[in-house]
């Protein structure tokens, strides 16, 4: 394992500033096209495409309850050196939400449902949070068509340490959980800290309303289900089976995927480099220099 601590900004060199992540680029670098891809047992699942098949093909795994609605524009950015395919996970978006249970084995095998229906034998793939376990547990099973591997603010479960059990936060008092869960997305956000760092209380606001969006029964259901099969994810005993080149990445002051968890990630896969950012859970937003480091990565 190779670690590198980011400290010092260096100059713009790839893609856009993660800053401008909250809104779209004014002339995209190429059409969003998308497709359905239909698995056997009848779901349906939405992608979407960015950027042009010359790049190099990279598949996007999305976090807990995130869907292609919110996450476009990081897509954008990304897309201006790669060819990016990203769905909605099943029970979210514009995807089917089939009947539970739900397991880690499902989300991977409908990420491999969507390279097979593109006619990618071999890709790039990345994953951030929820998205980083099933790009494990994508590349675990399938190591030969892995050509990089990026993983973001994530866990390998089992020895190498879990991450915050979302699941438990569903219950709790509205009040209580907003609190709790502030401390979770940086464990340096509090009223002082919002104070003299006012981008982060609007990362903190922007979040909030993400969480208080009214939900229809069914798009409960998908989140629920896939906080269920997040909270027995477990890759660590498998992830040394991972040979491609990998870039671990974490926010040091994340409550969620603790950096401890990034660490035990990259000393077990082979050929992995850790990278640090002064950032939380979402060190995607808050640090500029993330993305285009991906991206970099991803492209090689």
């Amino acid at each position: 394992m190779k670690l590198q601590c980011a400290k010092t900004p260096p100059k713009p060199r790839w893609g856009e500033h993660s800053g401008d992540i909250g809104r779209k680029p004014t002339s995209p670098t190429s059409p969003i096209r998308f497709t359905i891809v239909p698995l056997l047992n009848g779901i349906e699942i939405h992608v979407e495409l960015r950027g042009t098949p010359e790049m190099p093909r990279t598949l996007f795994l999305n976090g807990s309850g995130a869907t292609l609605a919110r996450t476009g524009p990081l897509l954008d950015m990304l897309a201006t050196h790669l060819h990016v395919a990203c769905h909605d996970q099943r029970g979210l978006g514009r995807t089917a939400v089939p009947p539970g249970p739900y397991s880690m084995a499902d989300y991977a095998s409908d990420a491999l449902a969507v390279a097979d229906h593109l006619g990618w034998s071999t890709f790039r793939l990345a994953g951030i949070s929820f998205g980083g376990m099933v790009a494990q547990e994508v590349a675990v099973t399938a190591p030969e068509r892995i050509e990089r591997l990026a993983l973001m603010c994530t866990s390998s479960g089992g020895s190498g340490g879990s991450s915050y059990p979302l699941h438990e936060l569903v219950d709790m008092d509205p009040v209580e959980r907003a609190h709790l869960y502030r401390s979770l997305l940086d464990n340096r956000f509090t009223d002082e800290w919002f104070e003299a760092h006012p981008s982060d209380k609007a990362l903190q606001a922007m979040m909030n309303a993400n969480g208080t969006t009214q939900k229809s029964t069914d798009t409960l259901r998908g989140e629920w289900e896939q906080l269920q099969a997040r909270r027995h994810h477990d890759a660590w005993d498998k992830l040394d089976r991972i040979t491609c080149p990998t870039m671990v990445t974490a926010g040091r002051f994340d409550g969620i995927a603790p950096l401890a968890n990034s660490v035990a990630i990259a000393s077990r896969i082979p050929e992995a480099t850790l990278r640090i950012y002064e950032g939380g859970h979402v060190f995607f937003l808050q640090d500029s220099r993330v993305i285009p480091d991906i991206g970099d990565f991803l492209s090689q």
